[in-house]
């Protein structure tokens, strides 16, 4: 009988002894536990109490479809919230409640520093997309990107950069937003862009829109402006005639107003121009072929190649006296045509249908053996002149018409 009342004394000493060194808990407290065992609907988390303490499927942060083993594993140590110690099955804790928990003090961290976050997509939902962000967080649509997006269905399953933009633990509310990550990571391209830009360099850029005037050039968050005038060396009637959107260019810099924030460009500037070698490749007495662009009331002007045209002077159209150019040719019409002369200076090549018509009576054919200005007799030497003086007497003091027409 003695015996017996000292062991019943050295047990309660003993769980006096361990109620002593268990750890001071209390319901709200966030704890480290060790998975102990995996049941169906519930693990079972070992948090240095006297029973294991039990994560119902709800506190567990799972999916509709997982199950407590598709994520925990038994000896995984995990942070738990004391729900109550004192339950039917003894503690009872939630996993959820710490994660949520966790990520709140994350959030309102990066919320408080302006921090940029990144998160997966995993819904997309009326209005906009929801992130993983340790809890539900929400990004409008018109916070996904700069501009209107079509389908929102393309992110999901996708990470996003974005900053917390509204962030109300009491309303459970967090709001996401990827474009303002967007709108400052243009402003800081655009400012180290334009400490860059030089007037005079050549660029890389890319044609982010047409208008009917020109074409706007993306050089890195800054747009210049390529007027059509600028576009080729030819005669450009519409930019989508030799641009399109998305098209990678070089331009070069023409102007730069810094304080109006205006660039202009030129894309022939990097072009090599026609001219430089018009003297070689339409030589005097050359023939070649080209096609009619426009009619004036003195004459057609004939493309020899881009950028590149002469004028066939009414009196050179034909034989006969024409009275109207359309009445001998036509705009896309392709001709024949024969050099009569060549002014760098001036940019002008003067062209004869007529000339190109008639046979030649020497030599072998001028487009296989070009005539050169020293080649010529001297009645085609005065034939010229007295072409060149025609022209002029039939529009105007020193053939202002022409030079007007052939200088745009």
């Amino acid at each position: 009988m003695e015996e017996k009342e000292k062991m019943n004394q050295e047990e309660a000493a003993s769980q006096e002894e361990a109620a002593l060194t268990l750890p001071s808990l209390e319901p709200g407290q966030i704890v480290e536990a060790t998975v102990t065992a995996i049941q169906d609907e519930s693990i079972l988390v070992d948090i240095g109490y006297k029973a294991d303490a039990v994560v119902p499927r709800g506190e567990l942060n799972l999916g509709l479809v997982q199950k407590p083993e598709d994520f925990f594993k038994v000896g995984m140590r995990l942070p738990v919230e004391i729900l109550s110690l004192d339950g039917e099955n003894g503690p009872v804790v939630s996993y959820r409640r710490a994660v949520e928990r966790a990520a709140w003090e994350r959030l309102q961290e990066a919320y408080d520093r302006k921090e940029i976050i990144e998160a997966p997509v995993v819904e997309h939902v009326k209005g906009g997309l929801v992130l993983d962000v340790g809890l539900r967080g929400f990004m409008p649509a018109s916070q996904v990107e700069m501009g209107y997006v079509n389908d929102l269905s393309t992110y999901v399953g996708h990470p996003l950069r974005a900053r917390i933009i509204e962030l109300d633990p009491s309303k459970n509310r967090v709001i996401l937003s990827h474009k303002v990550v967007l709108e400052e990571e243009r402003q800081r391209l655009k400012e180290k862009t334009w400490a860059e830009l030089e007037e005079g360099e050549i660029r890389r850029g890319v044609v982010k829109g047409l208008t009917d005037f020109g074409a706007f050039i993306d050089l890195g968050g800054v747009d210049g402006l390529l007027h059509v005038s600028e576009m080729a060396w030819g005669r450009v009637n519409h930019p989508s005639d030799v641009l399109n959107v998305g098209d990678e260019i070089d331009v070069y810099i023409l102007h730069l107003d810094r304080e109006k924030g205006r660039i202009s460009l030129s894309r022939k500037q990097v072009l090599k121009d026609p001219w430089e070698t018009a003297e070689e490749k339409y030589a005097v007495g050359s023939i070649h072929y080209g096609k009619v662009v426009r009619l004036a009331p003195f004459g057609a002007f004939v493309q020899l190649e881009p950028g590149l045209e002469g004028l066939v002077h009414i009196s050179q159209l034909a034989d006969w006296h024409v009275h109207d150019p359309a009445d001998v040719v036509r705009e896309g019409q392709e001709v024949r045509v024969k050099v009569l002369r060549v002014s760098l200076p001036d940019r002008r090549i003067s062209l004869s249908i007529k000339e190109a018509e008639r046979p030649v009576s020497f030599g072998p054919r001028a487009e296989s053996s070009p005539s050169r200005p020293d080649d010529l007799t001297l009645g085609n030497r005065f034939g010229s002149l007295l072409e060149e003086m025609r022209e002029r007497l039939a529009h105007g003091k020193d053939g202002e018409d022409e030079d007007e027409e052939e200088g745009r």
